[in-house]
């Protein structure tokens, strides 16, 4: 017998026969004898619209009452798909966040989980084996008001319960069947991964990956909780992510992401002394605008530089205000913008031990003709940061070159 928690996000419960189809899934592992909790999304859309409908009354919301609302379509789906396994003979019943509790702190729309009280769930685990159906990201904050964990926060809340219940394994469903080592969409000859790495999946998510949530992954490394990807449509075996030590041939690069959501700044002859990085990115910190790569290289004479970074696109023209305001302190010549670019990272933890990665990633971009702008490099990762144009070319051309290709 097994503990485990099962997610299903909004495509797996996008209406009532997908719903049904998650009951019969859950059904399963129960009569299998495993002891199972259940964490659902908002059905496909739903959230949207609830957005919508509080930006539309109130574009200066109050981040409350914003969380009162959004988190009404978790609520829904954990009542249906409880009835569903009701009446498919299985004893269920629904608990939203602040139930159980799941308890965060005080940030509305994306607050961080402090604890969860499992008590009463593992005793009706021992009693009966009854299913917890449970509201995912949802909880409840320390003035009793119901908050939300952000966009993806249902991998959270799974993660963050399979962590307090001290699962075997916690079951992530979504539409595509498991983690690929580049998006298949785009890249014909990707194949699905077995295993891959906290470390590894950590990357690929914040680099693009659409596949995990960022903090989910975080509190899985974190937590040591196994975590499978896998479809809720297809019986096919997902894509395990676990410790590093489960993985006995390690590859050299595991998976290639890509992030259409950048855009490039250059502040060129700018001062090279003491403080003007401070006075460059201090402001834009302060504004909540996310710096991602930085490239500065010196002129000849050593008295100015020319300072590139990239932030995301939404937060160009913030950016360019913010720097434009601050001019007469950075001194710069010339400000320029650029959103016609993405990032394109290879990933592996291979690369610890392993030297010509890089090098192959620059080799098979030059021989496509495709310039490299911004470069950035971790233990286990290389971006570098491209025309847009050249996108697909970029991806297929090193998924060859680093032996990814489905045979």
């Amino acid at each position: 017998m097994a503990r485990i928690v099962m997610k299903f996000g909004g495509t797996s419960v996008a209406d009532i026969d997908r719903i049904r189809n998650v009951a019969r899934r859950v059904k399963r592992e129960v009569d299998a004898g495993h002891e199972v909790a259940v964490v659902v999304s908002a059905m496909s859309g739903v959230t949207n619209q609830l957005v919508a409908w509080v930006n539309q009354l109130a574009p200066l919301y109050d981040a409350r009452e914003y969380d009162a609302v959004v988190a009404t379509g978790e609520q829904v789906t954990s009542g249906l798909t409880a009835l569903a396994l009701q009446e498919l003979g299985v004893d269920a019943r629904s608990w939203q966040g602040w139930q159980l509790p799941l308890v965060s702190d005080d940030a509305h729309g994306k607050a961080r989980i402090l604890s969860i009280d499992t008590a009463e769930v593992l005793r009706r685990f021992a009693e009966g084996r009854q299913v917890a159906v449970v509201a995912g990201f949802q909880g409840i904050g320390p003035d009793g008001r119901v908050t939300t964990l952000g966009r993806g926060g249902s991998d959270t809340s799974a993660v963050a319960l399979a962590a307090a219940l001290q699962a075997d394994r916690c079951d992530i469903y979504t539409d595509v069947d498991g983690v690929y080592t580049c998006d298949p969409r785009i890249v014909a000859r990707a194949r699905k991964l077995d295993k891959i790495t906290y470390e590894e999946m950590l990357e690929m998510a914040s680099l693009g990956a659409k596949v995990l949530q960022t903090r989910s992954v975080e509190l899985a490394m974190n937590h040591r909780v196994r975590v499978q990807v896998l479809s809720s449509f297809e019986d096919k075996p997902g894509t395990l992510v676990v410790d590093e030590d489960e993985i006995v041939e390690k590859q050299v690069v595991s998976g290639i992401a890509y992030s259409r959501d950048e855009a490039k700044v250059t502040l060129t002859k700018v001062a090279d002394k003491p403080g003007i990085a401070a006075a460059i990115f201090g402001p834009l910190a302060e504004a909540s605008v996310n710096v991602d790569m930085i490239v500065q290289s010196s002129s000849e004479d050593g008295q100015t530089t020319d300072m590139t970074f990239t932030v995301g696109k939404a937060d160009m023209e913030r950016a360019t205000r913010l720097l434009k305001s601050g001019a007469g302190v950075t001194g710069y010549a010339e400000l320029i913008s650029d959103p016609n670019v993405v990032k394109i990272s290879v990933i592996g933890v291979g690369m610890r031990s392993y030297a010509g990665v890089a090098l192959t990633m620059f080799q098979t971009l030059a021989e496509k003709g495709i310039n490299i702008q911004v470069i950035s490099t971790s233990e286990i990762k290389i971006s570098v940061l491209i025309d847009e144009q050249y996108l697909e070319l970029a991806l297929r051309a090193l998924h060859t070159a680093y032996g990814l290709d489905r045979q």
